[in-house]
C-alpha cells in the first residue's frame, strides 16, 4: 500500500515552517500516543505514521530530498537520503519527542536541560496572603512581610557535602543528569533516578543541611501596596520565590490581597455603598445630614418626604482604582429608623399625629393609598 504524503499526515502545507511542523507533530503525538490509547492498533499506526513524517520533515536534507523526489528521495532501499531514527535538523526528533513525553507524564516542571549537562529547574512560586483594611487599600501604603527563604549553608558553603569531602560524579548517568531507557519500539530520556538530575551524588552529606546545601530561614521584604488595590489582586515580587535547582532561576513571590470587612462601607469595584439611618422626623421634614467618607465627613440636604430605600449618590467619593483615571462614587442608602422605647408623652403625640395624617387623606401617604388600591383590585 502506498504511503500518505508526509505534509498531509501532519495537516500542513509544503511551505510550513519548522516550528509549525514541530507543533503539528506534538499535537498528533499527544493524541495518538500508545500510553493514552492502550490496545488501539489504529492509534499506534497513526502515531508511527506521524513520527515518520516528523522525522523526515524536521531534517533539512531529508525534507529537501522529499520535496524533490517524494518518498523515493528518503527511502533507503531506493538510494535516497533517508536516515536513521532521531535524525538531526530543526528541533530534532528526539528533542521534540522528549518534550512530548514530558507533557504526557508530567515531566519537566519548568525545567530545561543543556545538552550533555544536568537538568535545570526553575524554583517554585510562593504565595503570601496579606490582609489589609479598606482605608489602606484606598490610599496605598508601604509595609514589610516575613517570608520563608533558603540561604546557602554556612557549613558546606552550598556543596551539600560534609566539610573535607566533595560531591562525586553520578555513576548511573555519568554526570549527565539524564538516562535513556528503552520503551518498546522507541527510547525515552528521563531524569536520573540516582542523582535526580543533579549529575552528582554526595557520599557524605553535610550534617547541618542534610546534603541540601541550603538552610531555611525567614527574610523580611518591603512591599509597596498601590492605592486603589482591590480584594484578590496580587503583587509579584520577582525572584523571591523558592530557589531553582542546578543553577535554575528562582521562582516569584505573589502577595495576594485580602480586604477586611468594613464597619460602614461595602466596596463594589471603585464604588462604595453604605446604609444611612435617619430619624422619622428628619425623613419627613428634610434637612442637613452628615455622612462619613474615606476622606472625611461631608454634608448634604435630605429633601422633605424622603422615603426609606432612597439612594443618594455622592460623586467622586468612592475609590480611585489601580487602573482607573477617576475615583468611583459613594452611594448612601436611606434607612428610616423606627423609634423604640417611647415615653407616654411621645406615644400620645404619635397617636395624635396618626389621627391628623389619616384625616388629611391620601395626600399624606401616597404609597399606602397606591398599595391599598392594588390589594383591593387583587381581591376583586
Amino acid at each position: 500500500m502506498s504511503k500518505r504524503d508526509f505534509y498531509e499526515i501532519l495537516g500542513l502545507a509544503k511551505n510550513a515552517s519548522d516550528e509549525e511542523i514541530k507543533k503539528a507533530y506534538r499535537k498528533l503525538a499527544m493524541k495518538y500516543h500508545p500510553d493514552r490509547n492502550p490496545d488501539s492498533k489504529q492509534a499506534e499506526d497513526k502515531f508511527k505514521e506521524a513520527k515518520e513524517a516528523y522525522e523526515m520533515l524536521s531534517d533539512p536534507q531529508k525534507r529537501d530530498a522529499y520535496d524533490r523526489y517524494g518518498h523515493a528521495g528518503v527511502d533507503p532501499n531506493m538510494g535516497g537520503g533517508g536516515g536513521g531514527f532521531g535524525g538531526a535538523g530543526a528541533g530534532g526528533f528526539s528533542d521534540a519527542f522528549g518534550d512530548i513525553f514530558g507533557d504526557i507524564f508530567g515531566g519537566g516542571n519548568g525545567g530545561g536541560r543543556s545538552r550533555g549537562g544536568p537538568q535545570v529547574y526553575r524554583g517554585a512560586d510562593l504565595r503570601y496572603n496579606l490582609e489589609i483594611s479598606l482605608e489602606q487599600a484606598a490610599h496605598g501604603f508601604d509595609t514589610t512581610i516575613r517570608v520563608p527563604s533558603w540561604d546557602e549553608c554556612d557549613t558546606c558553603h552550598g556543596s551539600g557535602a560534609k566539610p573535607g569531602t566533595a560531591p562525586t560524579t553520578c555513576g548511573t548517568c555519568g554526570g549527565q543528569g539524564q538516562v535513556r531507557m528503552q520503551q518498546g519500539f522507541f527510547s525515552i530520556q528521563q531524569t536520573c533516578p540516582k542523582c535526580h538530575g543533579a549529575g552528582k551524588v554526595i557520599p557524605e552529606p553535610c550534617t547541618a543541611c542534610s546534603g541540601a546545601g541550603r538552610i531555611k530561614r525567614n527574610k523580611t521584604l518591603e512591599v509597596k501596596i498601590p492605592a486603589g488595590i482591590d480584594d484578590g489582586m496580587r503583587i509579584r515580587s520577582t525572584g523571591n520565590g523558592e530557589p531553582g535547582m542546578n543553577g535554575g532561576p528562582p521562582g516569584d513571590l505573589y502577595v495576594e490581597i485580602h480586604i477586611k470587612q468594613h464597619a460602614v462601607f461595602q466596596r463594589d469595584g471603585d464604588d462604595l455603598h453604605c446604609e444611612m439611618p435617619i430619624t422619622f422626623a428628619k425623613a419627613t421634614l428634610g434637612g442637613e445630614i452628615e455622612v462619613p467618607t474615606l476622606s472625611g465627613k461631608v454634608s448634604f440636604s435630605v429633601p422633605e418626604g424622603t422615603q426609606t430605600g432612597k439612594t443618594f449618590r455622592l460623586r467622586g467619593k468612592g475609590i480611585k482604582g489601580v487602573r482607573s483615571g477617576f475615583p468611583g462614587d459613594l452611594f448612601c442608602h436611606v434607612l428610616i429608623e423606627t423609634p423604640i422605647k417611647l415615653t407616654d408623652k411621645q406615644k400620645d403625640l404619635l397617636k395624635e399625629f396618626e389621627k391628623l395624617t389619616l384625616a388629611g387623606g391620601a395626600k399624606h401617604s401616597p404609597q399606602s393609598k397606591s398599595w391599598m388600591d392594588k390589594v383591593k383590585e387583587f381581591f376583586e
